[in-house]
């Protein structure tokens, strides 16, 4: 069931932009529209939801080692189960039959992986923690750009954690990654007045076995900014000129607005 919600004025669209946003735009305008135009609504998917929970999670384990507490592992347990609980009360799953349990027990699978190899010291405290950041780019004529950093580890190195289902190649996930990594570099460099000491992906993958992928990429280049100017750029023109049109590719069969789409003339 999808519900549509208050569609925002264009205006707002314009005003502030964020690399999630920026993603969905450059992936298919008219899923883009769906989303943040029409606003429709529906319950979140299976491996959405998995990816939601662990990283909530984490974010718990880095607030506790910014305050210099140790959580142990039955506490991050408790609070594992306690956070899959409370997520789906704030908005609801879409479960196949059976589905729940299967899908739980592999969250914490990630998690207990990511605790037991993770690279970051557990004396290395923190610089942020799901800081909130925003950079006034209207000198560029562009909109406002916010986000939020998951980690700023120490040395002003910037952490993404991402949920994946198949092993990914180091080249091929900063290529995809491209947008949101240059964009926390851009909200980073505006908050600190410096520039980063590197980017990395933290990536949790979703197998029988779960595996921990690093990877590991030093401070943004004046080529990605100006890449990422552009598409900035690209998002501004196409929403003036309310340019929402279908992306059919790969991306639709896990699209949940497939039926809404097929229906666009």
């Amino acid at each position: 069931m999808i519900a549509l919600l208050q569609p925002p004025p264009q205006s707002e669209l314009l005003r502030t932009v964020s690399a999630t946003r920026l993603n969905a735009w450059l992936g298919c305008r008219l899923r883009y529209y769906f989303r943040y135009v029409l606003r429709l609504k529906s319950p979140k998917t299976a491996a959405l939801y998995v990816g939601t929970t662990v990283h909530a999670v984490l974010k718990q384990w880095n607030k506790a080692r910014w305050h210099k507490k140790t959580l142990t592992r039955d506490q991050l347990q408790a609070m594992y189960d306690l956070t899959w609980l409370t997520e789906q009360q704030a908005e609801p799953v879409k479960w196949d039959v059976d589905e729940e349990l299967g899908e739980k027990v592999q969250g914490w699978s990630l998690l207990k992986t990511y605790f037991d190899n993770s690279p970051i010291p557990a004396d290395e405290r923190p610089e942020g923690v799901e800081v909130m950041v925003e950079a006034d780019l209207s000198h560029h004529g562009l909109p406002k750009l916010i986000g939020v950093l998951d980690l700023v580890r120490s040395g002003g190195r910037i952490v993404d954690y991402k949920t994946v289902a198949q092993t990914p190649k180091d080249e091929k996930a900063i290529h995809q990654n491209e947008v949101q990594l240059s964009g926390y570099s851009i909200l980073y460099r505006e908050a600190t007045g410096q520039i980063e000491g590197g980017r990395e992906l933290h990536q949790l993958v979703k197998l029988k076995q779960p595996k921990l992928i690093v990877t590991q990429q030093g401070p943004m280049t004046e080529a990605q900014k100006t890449r990422l100017f552009r598409q900035l750029e690209s998002y501004v023109e196409g929403v003036q000129r309310e340019d929402y049109i279908p992306s059919p590719g790969l991306q639709c069969s896990f699209c949940q607005y497939l039926n809404q789409c097929q229906k666009w003339s």
